[in-house]
């Protein structure tokens, strides 16, 4: 049989407050935590807390025959707890069942990949131990942030011991070849790669409640009958798509939840495909080749490549200056400024900044707090400003601190010196004095 491979992204940046440029050097926090909490709760309730209901009666339903994937950040999993505990309950129920698999990626849903230094390890390793710790297992298929892909990333996750990557099945890489079959990371064959079939994809994703799209509206029996015109000798079908497809990008009123709760029995009674966790699609199919991508591609955006996040010089100053900090805050080994650090690292800050507004504009605005990419660069490069002088000072405070330590060292050891000095002189004049003694003795006794 041939495979569906059901995947979502669940991500939601720590958005930051309106930070003025007075505000640098007198407020140390950034965040608008009205602004998260409501929009946490509000998605909660309309997307992840009934599409996870969902999701599980339909494992109720069809059993070990249904399979899906996720991959959350580490940053939306901290909000959970924060914000909706219960929908962090839920996704544990889910994983109990067996049928779902979590992905690994990094901690802050950052863009660390496209760094030399080793931040982007540390950052999958600590998400590698948080979804040990909420939902008992090891990822290890892994989804770079929003798809983000190269044969030098592609090895780089290899050597931390994944054995699969996803990406996105973008048409300048693939040519004339097929997104539906599993291909290897041209430097490292052992790292099988999955693409996503970006049409199928977004078709439920963008395209479902478009009522100037000639195909509207879709039901799952027509799109069923699309995946059964798909070539036989195709092998695998990736859905890949965010979570908040169901119910916040698409609302309930578009049929969405009825669109995809339908969608499993009509695939089991009429076509030839099965679900598939991408572990398993990994173990089941054979590569049929390597694809070679030199420079990275992503699935965001008409172009499929980083000018989402590093399209324009505002974009470009604000990535280099948060990574020109690594050295710095490392040497802090401040645990607070790390986390926070790691924080101004996530993507969404520069897709904020984003100005390709001709062509994607509904998609850039989602969820932006900021009215334009302009009012977002300049809030973001305040608040680093004050974090940069915050790293400063906490060095400079550590270099006092090292000084003060070494003065005391010395010290300690000049006084214990002058003791044992002492000590020793009045040690080396007990025997002349003795020996006055003696010789005061005999002169008496003459």
């Amino acid at each position: 049989m041939r495979t569906i491979c059901l995947y979502f992204q669940v991500h939601q940046p720590f958005r930051l407050k309106k930070y003025r440029f007075f505000d640098i050097g007198k407020d140390h926090f950034y965040y608008d935590e009205f602004l998260n909490k409501s929009i946490l709760r509000k998605v909660a309730e309309k997307c992840y807390l009934p599409a996870n209901q969902l999701m599980l009666d339909l494992i109720k339903t069809y059993g070990k025959q249904f399979k899906i994937a996720y991959s959350l950040s580490g940053i939306v999993i901290e909000q959970f707890e924060q914000y909706a505990p219960e929908v962090i309950e839920s996704f544990k129920k889910l994983a109990k069942t067996g049928c779902v698999e979590f992905l690994g990626e990094t901690y802050s849903h950052s863009l660390a990949a496209l760094q030399i230094h080793n931040e982007f390890e540390k950052q999958v390793k600590l998400h590698t131990n948080l979804i040990r710790k909420h939902f008992g297992q090891k990822p290890t298929v892994f989804r770079n942030t929003e798809l983000i892909y190269s044969d030098d990333t592609g090895k780089r996750v290899a050597n931390l011991g994944f054995k699969a990557m996803l990406t996105e099945g973008a048409k300048h890489i693939l040519g004339w070849r097929s997104p539906n079959f599993l291909y290897t990371n041209a430097i490292e064959p052992r790292l099988k790669i999955l693409l996503k079939n970006f049409r199928m994809s977004d078709d439920i994703a963008f395209r479902f409640s478009d009522k100037n799209w000639d195909e509207w509206p879709l039901n799952a029996e027509k799109y069923v009958k699309w995946l059964n015109d798909i070539d036989e000798k195709d092998e695998i079908v990736n859905l890949f798509m965010d979570y908040e497809t169901f119910g916040e990008h698409q609302s309930k009123e578009t049929g969405i939840f009825e669109f995809l709760r339908e969608l499993p029995n009509r695939i089991f009674a009429n076509s030839n495909f099965e679900f598939k966790t991408p572990c398993e699609a990994a173990e089941k199919h054979q590569p049929v080749s390597p694809i070679h991508v030199q420079y990275p591609i992503s699935w965001a955006d008409e172009e499929r490549d980083l000018s989402a996040w590093l399209g324009n010089e505002m974009q470009d100053e604000a990535y280099s200056k948060i990574y020109q900090l690594c050295k710095k805050v490392l040497e802090t080994k401040d645990e607070n400024l790390i986390k926070t650090w790691r924080s101004l690292q996530t993507s969404d800050h520069f897709y904020y900044m984003c100005t390709k507004w001709f062509s994607d504009g509904d998609v850039h605005i989602y969820f932006n707090p900021y009215d334009t990419p302009y009012e977002a660069f300049i809030n973001y490069m305040n608040v680093v400003s004050d974090f940069e002088i915050l790293v400063d000072k906490t060095l400079e405070d550590l270099k006092t601190a090292r000084k003060l330590s070494v003065k005391s060292s010395v010290k300690k050891v000049e006084t214990k010196t002058e003791k044992t000095a002492v000590t020793a002189k009045k040690t080396a004049t007990k025997p002349a004095s003795a020996a006055k003694k003696v010789d005061k003795k005999t002169k008496m006794k003459k």
